[in-house]
């Protein structure tokens, strides 16, 4: 086929696609968006930021009677129903690093001290570069599905490539690994956050008060101040609080470094050895531990969607710059939480302070740290769950304020029933790490990109085919007409 017509005809489909009006940078993979699969009998998808979308006040007669090209070329100089993933794009790339640092940055990193003591510096430091690795390279990925069929949402990558399974697929692992995330997020709150007000007051024996209850605090927190980041329209305001939540925890890194220089440890009746590789039935849930810490896939497509002039690479930068930041907070607080305590070290790492001097006024201010930065992180992680349950409830709907807020405050009373109600955070970290998590990290982008990989090359190969023997039929009839 030509590069002339088809290819221009292509590309400027590919911008029409894109709900910020932007095209993807030279060279990506847009051919085959031109080509879009029936929907599945009797339902008729919608597809945010897809040519799909376009005139809403055609009838279905209409589209059954147009060829699937005409169609799509129709579609495009028709006047675009905005739907609710529809805006533009304006975060800066430092913002989009801090919310998606800030979506892979969270209580997890209170539990790899933990993971450590399972394995050893050795086993463990070759985890945490394989699940890095892993989660650059899906999101890698992710963004070449989206280049192909110029979408978006996690979801629809599911619908394109399998259909109705695929998208509920992808948006119930998304929903179960967010809801866990959250959960852990609040189990901190309501862990830490008395911990902290009995320190500060100096309470030596709680007396039942009220404000020392860990189910109170996480509701408060939760309506005072999670609910109202939860309730922002795009994801890219929360830029801000964000970058504050990542310097809230560079603050917990530095003071776990120096309290392993100035606090001995006090636990000495066990052996030890930093080199060991360390096997032991508690080591199974080092991977879930990992696989939790990275997983940020959620949050990838929505980022790209609000960053500024958006194209793949800008995004992938976006993406290594973040998990290499984490990378090294990670194996940083785990190597310096586990040489202060050694294989005493507890499942979270500031319960382990707290045997030793719960009243250390460093570590209470890593306390209001952590609690800060994970609070702050809730609404990140809220975002695509939403989105999920739009994309699997509501897909043909545009976006509505009241929906906005009711799935938010759903959401949230849910979480807080879980935590006021879950046994401790491990399992929280062991069930979802070695369930959803997997799923959104190692399965799904892979399955994703080479079924669409596979589908929308056979469909583009039928395409040029159709084209040649249109032409190669038209030039047979020019020259008999001329003989």
């Amino acid at each position: 086929m030509s590069e002339d017509k088809p290819a221009d005809t292509v590309e400027t489909a590919e911008g029409n696609a894109i709900p910020n009006g932007k095209g993807h940078e030279p060279g990506e993979e847009i051919t085959a968006l031109a080509i879009t699969p029936p929907a599945e009998a009797g339902e008729k998808e919608t597809v945010p930021n897809s040519t799909q979308n376009d005139s809403p006040h055609r009838t279905e007669n209409a589209e059954a009677n147009l060829p699937e090209s005409q169609e799509f070329l129709s579609g495009m100089e028709e006047k675009k129903t905005t739907h609710f993933t529809d805006f533009e794009g304006k975060t800066s790339f430092g913002m989009s690093v801090f919310n998606l640092g800030n979506a892979i940055m969270g209580s997890g990193i209170l539990g790899l001290a933990y993971a450590m003591a399972n394995t050893g510096v050795v086993l463990f430091l070759v985890l945490l570069t394989v699940v890095a690795v892993l989660s650059s390279y899906s999101i890698h990925l992710l963004l070449k599905s989206s280049g192909i069929v110029g979408i978006r949402a996690y979801e629809q990558l599911g619908y394109r490539a399998f259909g109705t399974p695929g998208k509920m697929a992808a948006g119930i692992a998304i929903t179960l690994q967010n809801i866990g995330a959250m959960s852990s997020y609040l189990y901190i709150v309501k862990y830490e956050f008395p911990l902290v007000i009995q320190a500060f007051l100096r309470v030596d024996n709680p007396a039942g008060e009220w404000y020392l209850n860990g189910n109170y605090l996480v509701i408060i927190v939760s309506i005072s101040v999670i609910l109202p980041l939860a309730l922002m329209k795009q994801l890219g305001y929360l830029g801000y609080t964000s970058g504050f939540s990542l310097s809230c925890m560079v603050f917990f890194l530095i003071s776990v470094i120096y309290k392993k220089f100035n606090t001995p440890c006090p636990f000495t009746d066990f052996a030890f050895n930093s080199t060991t590789i360390g096997l032991n039935v508690s080591t199974a849930y080092t991977i879930p531990i990992l696989a939790f810490a990275f997983v940020c896939h959620p949050e990838v497509l929505p980022i790209y969607t609000e960053l500024r002039n958006p194209n793949k690479k800008k995004m992938q930068h976006v993406a290594n710059i973040s998990i290499a930041v984490m990378y090294g907070m990670y194996f940083l607080a785990a190597l310096f939480g586990y040489l202060t305590f050694y294989g005493e070290v507890e499942a979270e790492l500031l319960h382990t302070y707290s045997r030793i001097d719960p009243y250390d006024t460093l570590i209470l201010c890593v306390r209001v740290a952590v609690l800060t930065a994970v609070t702050l992180t809730v609404p990140i992680v809220l975002f695509p769950v939403r989105r999920a349950i739009q994309q699997m409830m509501f897909p043909n709907k545009t976006f509505n304020w009241p929906r906005h807020i009711a799935i938010a405050a759903v959401l949230l009373t849910f979480i807080n029933l879980l935590v006021i109600f879950a046994p401790n955070i491990l399992g929280i970290f062991g069930i979802i790490g070695a369930t959803s998590a997997p799923c959104l990290i190692f399965i799904f982008p892979a399955v994703f990109y080479i079924r669409i990989k596979i589908k929308f090359s056979f469909l583009f190969m039928i395409m040029s085919l159709s084209f040649i023997i249109i032409d190669w039929t038209s030039g047979n009839s020019k020259a008999s007409s001329g003989h």
